[in-house]
């Protein structure tokens, strides 16, 4: 049994699109033009989203963001995700879906690599989505604490 984590991507024009947003995958696998598999060591985090539609419009907008599991641990199950993850944050509906994507972006903007944000931040994003208020902005501040914590820690 692998130590690894696989998500399965998929590609069909203006069906389904579910991608991997950020994280470090350690290995890929083309299954054919459509669908490829990610696999992410346990630990790392990743952010997939899922959109799908028909000829009426959008279906489901999802974004999970997880953090990978070894082999044997306590896991969710998400679909598409083997075995599945560790749920750091679970929003479906286009507006919460896009406020989650804009918060990538502005970390990203900071110059920090999602993957590396801390957990706790993720893990509380939904509770200011949920009540239409502002989240609190992830900072290099912020970031050189969590650092700091996650090296006393291991």
């Amino acid at each position: 049994m692998s130590d690894l984590t696989e998500v399965e991507v998929l590609w069909l024009e203006k069906r389904i699109e579910n991608r991997v947003r950020f994280g470090r995958n350690v290995e890929e696998r083309k299954l054919d033009r459509h669908r490829r598999v990610l696999a992410f060591a346990p630990g790392s985090i990743f952010a997939f989203v899922r959109w799908t539609s028909n000829d009426f419009g959008t279906v489901i907008s999802r974004i999970d963001i997880l953090r990978a599991v070894a082999a044997g641990q306590r896991c969710s199950t998400v679909p598409y995700v083997k075995p599945g993850g560790d749920i750091l944050l679970r929003l479906s509906g286009w507006p919460k879906v896009e406020r989650v994507l804009q918060m990538i972006d502005a970390v990203e903007a900071l110059g920090i690599d999602p993957a590396d944000v801390a957990p706790d931040h993720w893990q509380h994003v939904h509770n200011r989505l949920s009540v239409n208020e502002s989240p609190r902005p992830y900072t290099k501040a912020r970031h050189q604490a969590w650092l700091r914590r996650r090296r006393i820690i291991r």
